[in-house]
């Protein structure tokens, strides 16, 4: 019973401290749809041009909002000794990081389901492809997620450069995104296989993405 009071207690202080830092979350929405502006004024109004590449502009554009929240996903709670006293507490650090992996998820990742239909609807996406992109996002997004808890830890052990954070995510992301777009795209004999994949990917992050992070967390840790 005490360790599901210290996850819920755990839980609902991502929570807290996100809508606190409402700008946070806020940045990353307005980041993706300054996005979609932006190449909308740069290749113009060409809706066949879009229907083309309307989808690799929103997986690109979630790519890169990912990126936004790497810094934020430990750094604060390492900085200010968080981590430490939950490291002390006995929860292990392999939960704590599957905790903040599924609060990253629900409170950066899920807003996009509401913005992706509309951003679908600027570069004339057609439905069948809406269904299919919001599909393969619920799929591909908690991978994204996965990075980022791999990256956030692997960024404690380099706090001079956290650019290489970002270079892990987009380097290890590409399939991910070839795999999504190409579902999209493709007949459904083909989009199956190619689906299971996917799930397979997610699968594969889903059971390394703790241990990695917890043992860089606590590398961090002991060198602090």
């Amino acid at each position: 019973m005490l360790i599901f009071r210290s996850i819920l207690s755990i839980f609902l202080r991502e929570y807290l401290l996100t809508f606190r830092n409402f700008y946070n979350l806020l940045t990353v929405i307005v980041f993706f749809i300054l996005g979609i502006l932006i190449f909308v004024f740069a290749i113009g109004l060409d809706k066949e041009i879009y229907s083309q590449i309307g989808v690799g502009i929103i997986w690109t554009l979630i790519l890169l909002s990912t990126n936004l929240s790497i810094k934020k996903l430990y750094q604060d709670d390492f900085n200010d000794g968080n981590l430490i006293l939950f490291y002390l507490s006995g929860i292990s650090l392999e939960l704590i990081v599957i905790i903040k992996i599924i609060a990253a998820w629900l409170f950066f990742q899920l807003p996009f389901l509401i913005i992706i239909p509309i951003a679908c609807l600027i570069l004339n996406v057609t439905t069948d492809k809406i269904l299919l992109l919001i599909l393969t996002f619920i799929i591909s997004s908690p991978v994204l997620t996965a990075l980022s808890s791999i990256s956030g830890s692997m960024n404690l052990l380099n706090n001079k450069n956290f650019a290489i954070g970002s270079v892990i995510i987009i380097l290890f992301s590409i399939p991910v995104i070839i795999f999504s777009v190409s579902i999209i795209h493709s007949t459904t004999e083909l989009a199956k296989p190619q689906l299971n994949i996917l799930l397979g990917i997610l699968m594969l992050f889903l059971a390394i993405t703790p241990w990695i992070s917890a043992t860089c967390i606590k590398i961090a840790i002991r060198n602090k």
